[in-house]
């Protein structure tokens, strides 16, 4: 037996750009170890299980090549995003039961390739703290800038959006850091970006990321009280580059909206 699979570039609308998925959808739950060996195979930073419930709710959980995570938006937008494209959900509200709870996805527009998608995720808020040990070396920043952490995502805050683009992290010496990801940011030196960041995850085999969802849950809230304002405008900086809108509507959650294109579909075969 064979399950279909796809790869979609998410938070873009252009293939080979934003942060790149596989989505595979099950008829069943598969075994832990079988979705580890299929990420780990796909080699991309998260691949998505997808199982039907029943009408427009699924179970969805995501792998990085190295573990399971509790939550991943861009993947979360993939998901749906082929759930839609394929046509095998016909409403426009897709509710995904997930290590982090209940996320809904929404889409906006007709046609595909005109579809906005909204997906409702926790906010995670961030709080200063110490530096864990050999963070700011492995990232070849000075010691006196301030670190935020928010449920074992570091937040960094550097001067500039060069600045951004400048971090050259150590990603062996990254690795042995004590968190599970790494987010630098900035301002945005653009009119129309109300913020930029990257994000590096080298303990669970990401070295950086390209457009990073749940990094977004905790960049929201530092970025709304510091520009005062709910509705802001992202891009992640990384080599393929992705562009979020981002909405806090108060009730404890973040809406990320993006866009995301098909780049192949095909099937795996299954040794369960």
């Amino acid at each position: 037996m064979s399950i279909p699979l796809f790869c979609v570039d998410a938070f873009t609308s252009l293939p080979f750009k934003g942060n790149p998925a596989a989505v595979a959808i099950l008829d069943n739950e598969a075994p832990e170890e079988w979705m580890q060996n299929v990420a780990a195979e796909m080699n991309l930073a998260e691949t998505a299980f997808v199982v039907k419930q029943k009408v427009g709710e699924y179970g969805l959980r995501w792998f990085t090549p190295a573990t399971e995570v509790d939550l991943c938006g861009h993947a979360t937008l993939a998901a749906a995003y082929v759930l839609w494209e394929e046509e095998l959900e016909r409403s426009k509200t897709i509710t995904f039961h997930t290590k982090s709870g209940a996320l809904i996805a929404k889409q906006d527009g007709e046609a595909i390739m005109d579809r906005t998608i909204a997906i409702d995720l926790p906010v995670v808020e961030v709080a200063p703290a110490l530096a864990p040990a050999g963070l700011m070396a492995a990232m070849g920043l000075p010691t006196d800038l301030p670190v935020y952490l928010g449920e074992r995502y570091c937040l960094i805050e550097l001067e500039s959006e060069a600045a951004v683009l400048a971090v050259a992290p150590d990603f062996s010496q990254l690795k042995k850091v004590s968190a599970f990801g790494v987010i630098v940011t900035a301002e945005g030196s653009e009119p129309e970006v109300d913020f930029v960041s990257r994000f590096f995850a080298p303990a669970v085999g990401v070295d950086e990321d390209p457009v990073t969802g749940s990094a977004h849950c905790r960049l929201a809230p530092y970025w709304s009280r510091k520009l005062k304002k709910e509705n802001l405008s992202a891009k992640q900086i990384s080599r393929r580059g992705g562009e979020l809108n981002v909405r806090l509507p108060g009730d404890g959650r973040v809406i990320l909206q993006g866009r995301a294109a098909l780049v192949w579909r095909g099937a795996i075969n299954t040794s369960f």
